[in-house]
């Protein structure tokens, strides 16, 4: 019988970034500044992970004061009525000698869907203090408009405004809890 290893996100190390396209030439790029997660492991097989995550809504950002408060908005993520979007894991599948299918539930504006993205493992490390960390990369895309994130403008020359397709890029540092 394998003992169940915890780990949390650490924060300072981590990013939650996501990519749009905007007016189909440029990229927008944001994040989210406030987030938590958990993962539980049997001993130190990932395979068996278990992952928890959530992100508050209202920490949006894109550098665009107004554009950050135009996604708070209704229009968008609704924040007031949906503050954190959140991730279960639902199975972590090795395709490599470090990378992995996760495969989970995403919840976004109240909306629930199947979500698989490509994790890469960056490896293990004891911090300065003693601390036992490990290092993934997460990469992915989804349908903004399968979320109930459906705005949408055109512009004079019938360009659209907001890209259908979210990049999202991931980088978190885990610490094992004692």
């Amino acid at each position: 019988m394998s003992t169940k290893t915890s780990w949390v996100i650490d924060p300072t190390h981590s990013e939650i970034q996501f990519k749009v396209k905007h007016l189909v030439i440029s990229t927008v790029t944001g994040s989210f500044k406030t987030f938590e997660g958990t993962v539980e492991t049997d001993g130190d097989d990932l395979t068996t992970a278990n992952i928890q995550f959530s992100a508050d809504v209202a920490s949006i950002d894109t550098n665009q004061t107004q554009r950050d408060e135009h996604l708070r908005s209704g229009d968008f993520f609704d924040a007031e009525n949906y503050p954190k979007l959140t991730f279960a894991s639902t199975g972590l599948e090795k395709t490599g000698e470090d990378t992995y299918k996760l495969k989970g539930n995403l919840t976004i504006k109240g909306i629930t869907n199947p979500v698989v993205l490509d994790a890469e493992y960056g490896g293990a490390m004891t911090d300065f203090y003693g601390q036992n960390k490990a290092g993934f990369e997460i990469n992915g895309k989804i349908s903004r408009k399968e979320f109930g994130l459906t705005w949408s403008a055109t512009t004079e020359a019938g360009g659209v405004v907001v890209g259908d397709e979210i990049k999202l890029v991931i980088n978190i540092q885990l610490i094992k809890q004692a």
